[in-house]
Formats: C-alpha cells, sequence, structure tokens
C-alpha cells in the first residue's frame, strides 16, 4: 500500500489514465505507419487484378503515413503545428491569427528580409526589369543584375566564379546530378541535407556516409575505397540546420589534399552567421577560398531571397552555366529577388554589429536553455539550438504549449529526425534582445517541467 492519503492517490490517477492514454495511441500509431511502409504485392501475372493501391492517391503510402499522422495528433488533442500563416515580415517577431509572438522560426538571421535597403532594392529591379525575366538564362533571360550578384558570391569565397539557380534545394540536385557518375563515390556526413541526397541518387554514384563531424572516420573510409572509384566527393555543411553544430573543417581540407578528393561544403546556413563578419566557416577558420572545391548556399536564409548558388573555379561554374539541368532548363532568377539578395549581401558587409548580435543572443539562449533543463545536443549557440525531448508528442505539445504562451517554435518529428530525438528548434536572430532570450527560456524550462 502506498503511504500517501487517499485523496492524493485520487488527484494522482487522472494524471496516469492520461499518461496511459497518450502511450496507447501513440504505440497505436506508430503501428499504423509501419503497416502504411510496407509495399503493397505486385500482382502475379496479366490476368491478376491491379491493386487499387497502384493507381489511387489516397491509397498511396505516402499519403497514406500523412493522414495517420493526423489522425493521431488529433485523437491526442494535438493541434497542428504546420502551415501556420503569418500575416507580414517574420523575423524576431511575427504575427499569426492576429496575434504577436516572438519568433524563433525563420532563418531571416540578420532581419535582412524587410530591410528598407533590401525592398528598395527589390522595387527597383521591377521597374527596370519586370517581376520575370520569362526565359532560360542561356537563350534569352540574362540580366545584369544576375552577374553583379554572381560577381559578389564569387569575391566573398575568394574564387573566380559563382552561378545562381533558382531553387536552393534544386543546386544541390543538379549540381550533383551533372558532375557525378556511376564510376564515382560521394561521401557525406550522415546528418546531410535531403538535397544532397537526392542530388547523389540522380547522380547514380555510389554512396556512402560517415558519423557526423568525424574526421577520422572519413580517413579510414576514404583509405579503404578511394582507389575503387575515379571521382571522390565529400559533402559537408557549413553548420548543421537540425543541431546547431559544425564540422572542424581544416581537418577535412587536409583529408581532402592528401586522398585528392573533391570537398564541397553547403553554406545553407553559416553563411551571416559564422565568422567575425558573418562571412561563414570558411572566415571562422581563417581557410583560402581554394581550399573546398564547390562552396554552395542558399539565397532564402540570411540573404532574404530565394535560390541558390554554387562559387568555385571557372572550368567548375563554366560546366554547370551549360549543361546543369536545374540551371538550363529554367527560368532565370525574377530579377527583385536577385536585387534582394545582392542588396543583403551589401548590407551583410556593412553591419557587422548585427553579426556579433546574432552570435551574442545564440550563446545567450544556448547557456539559458541549458540551464533550464533542455537537452541542446551539440548545439554550438550560434543561431540554431535544439530542444531535444525524446519523442514526436512531446514535442509536438512543447510546441502548442509555447504558441499558447506567444512563443512560435517549430517542432521537428519522426521521420524528419530518429522518434528518439524529436525536438524543437529555435533560430536566433541579430533583432531578439536580451529580454526575448530570457522569456523564452524561462518558458521553455517551465513547459519541458511538465511533459
Amino acid at each position: 500500500m502506498s503511504g500517501r492519503p487517499k485523496s492524493a492517490q485520487r488527484s494522482a490517477q487522472p494524471g496516469l489514465a492520461a499518461s496511459l492514454k497518450q502511450k496507447l495511441i501513440q504505440q497505436a500509431l506508430q503501428r499504423k505507419l509501419d503497416q502504411a511502409a510496407r509495399p503493397v504485392p505486385a500482382a502475379a501475372g496479366p490476368r491478376e487484378e491491379i491493386p487499387p493501391a497502384h493507381y489511387r492517391f489516397e491509397l498511396h503510402p505516402g499519403y497514406q503515413q500523412v493522414r495517420i499522422l493526423s489522425e493521431g495528433a488529433a485523437a491526442m488533442g494535438l493541434p497542428s503545428p504546420f502551415f501556420k500563416l503569418h500575416e507580414g515580415s517574420a523575423g524576431a517577431a511575427t504575427r499569426i491569427g492576429g496575434r504577436s509572438y516572438l519568433n524563433f522560426a525563420s532563418y531571416n538571421y540578420l532581419g535582412l528580409s524587410g530591410d528598407e535597403a533590401v525592398n528598395a532594392a527589390a522595387r527597383e529591379a521591377i521597374e527596370r526589369y519586370g517581376t520575370s525575366v520569362s526565359a532560360s538564362r542561356l537563350v534569352s533571360g540574362e540580366r545584369p543584375v544576375h552577374r553583379e550578384l554572381e560577381q559578389a558570391l564569387a569575391a566573398l569565397y575568394g574564387v573566380p566564379q559563382a552561378v545562381t539557380f533558382v531553387s536552393g534545394h534544386a543546386t544541390n540536385v543538379s549540381t550533383l546530378g551533372l558532375l557525378f557518375g556511376p564510376r564515382d563515390l560521394i561521401v557525406h556526413d550522415e546528418l546531410i541535407h535531403n538535397s544532397v541526397l537526392q542530388g547523389i541518387a540522380l547522380s547514380g554514384a555510389k554512396r556512402l556516409p560517415f558519423p557526423h563531424n568525424d574526421a577520422a572516420a572519413l580517413d579510414a573510409l576514404l583509405a579503404a575505397q578511394r582507389r575503387r572509384y575515379e571521382r571522390v566527393l565529400v559533402v559537408l555543411e557549413g553548420l548543421y540546420s537540425m543541431d546547431g553544430d559544425y564540422p572542424d573543417l581544416p581537418r577535412f581540407v587536409e583529408i581532402r589534399r592528401r586522398h585528392r578528393v573533391f570537398l564541397m561544403v553547403d553554406e545553407a546556413h553559416s553563411l551571416g552567421v559564422m565568422g567575425p563578419r558573418g562571412l561563414g566557416i570558411r572566415e571562422h577558420f581563417g581557410l583560402a577560398g581554394s581550399d573546398v572545391d564547390i562552396w554552395m548556399g542558399t539565397l532564402s536564409k540570411t540573404l532574404a531571397g530565394c535560390g541558390g548558388y554554387i562559387a568555385g573555379e571557372a572550368a567548375l561554374v563554366e560546366h554547370l552555366r551549360h549543361l546543369a539541368p536545374g540551371f538550363l532548363y529554367s527560368v532565370g532568377m525574377p530579377p527583385p529577388v536577385a536585387a534582394a539578395s545582392l542588396a543583403a549581401l551589401r548590407r551583410l558587409h556593412e553591419l557587422p554589429g548585427r553579426v556579433a548580435a546574432l552570435q551574442a543572443r545564440g550563446a545567450q539562449f544556448l547557456a539559458r536553455a541549458r540551464a533550464a533543463g533542455a537537452d541542446t545536443g551539440t548545439s554550438a549557440g550560434l543561431s540554431i539550438v535544439p530542444a531535444i525531448v525524446g519523442n514526436s508528442v512531446k514535442a509536438a505539445r512543447l510546441s502548442a504549449a509555447l504558441f499558447e504562451r506567444g512563443i512560435n517554435a517549430q517542432p521537428i518529428l519522426y521521420p524528419a529526425v530518429p522518434e528518439q530525438s524529436a525536438r524543437l528548434r529555435f533560430f536566433l536572430c541579430s533583432q531578439h534582445s536580451e529580454a526575448d532570450i530570457e522569456q523564452a527560456a524561462q518558458a521553455l524550462g517551465e513547459e519541458l517541467a511538465k511533459l
């Protein structure tokens, strides 16, 4: 018998019952997901009936998983945390459903999306060039603003040339799909972005992952595998978007030289964030632009636009400009987008104080979140800090609880991360104040204690 009074036992029972109910719902949800993922058996021959799942979209396994997750969330009383409608520019603050929120779900790291100088550049480009170039750049879509942006990006990395694509995701897919083939090997960090995986699949190259940020493991892998292939590429990220940590890039540069492989760094989240002036992981470590063969980045985060870029030697860029399908067969970047990113890049050079503010707020949030009991994993506290909670239900509940308190932080759920690593991601920006950080960290700690 428990030593607690009966009244205390009775008061605990509803909480225990609710916890058991949530566990049972989650187990049932996982069983349904596993069942939906099983392939439908193929027809035995031409006379066999074709299964409806082979010609009806509502029976597609992927859509079935979406429905199961939605229905499971509804059964647990969890509102969908996705597709929130922001009613204006989203930076340190945003407005959703007529209410103002502290916003930690934006890549607007330096507040340049919405910056008046950036807006003005976009407006001027519309007046001069219109809203579309209406053709592939190779045939008749080239505009001066495209070349100015690419020259500025090449100068940023200290390399001869750069080329921009209309999609960041397609930049990786098209680049890897063009440059590598079945006789080649692409080795990547196990946490690399989906766009790289899709590009490798398109290329037909052999794909091998190595443990996250483990240069020694990569070295051993290349020692065993390098001579079995023609071209070998190693792909890293400058700052990992799920964990907020970064590689010891000089060690990977040394491995690149010794094994005579190509090295590619995806700077989607590190440009504007790392280095004293925000010039990225190259500046952070004091490396030369030529130490990395392929610099890749996106225009949609620090640079306040949309699209991606590749920077490197002339032979690389000219190859992509003439043959990369995502460039060759796609309309050129809209002039106002190119002009906005060019203006944002210039503002990055003009406003080193914003970089310092971002780095200070990131360090502050990391320290306060840890003090509040959050598992922040390996985050360096630059601009991305996760709060790892252990399963998707807890992550969704934590996000909903913070949203009720006026704090917008998105959950990252299975299968985007392993189920035991489900988390909230907090994206910091230079416009967050010290008071914003204190408020968010305190609320995070209080709501974590209730899970």
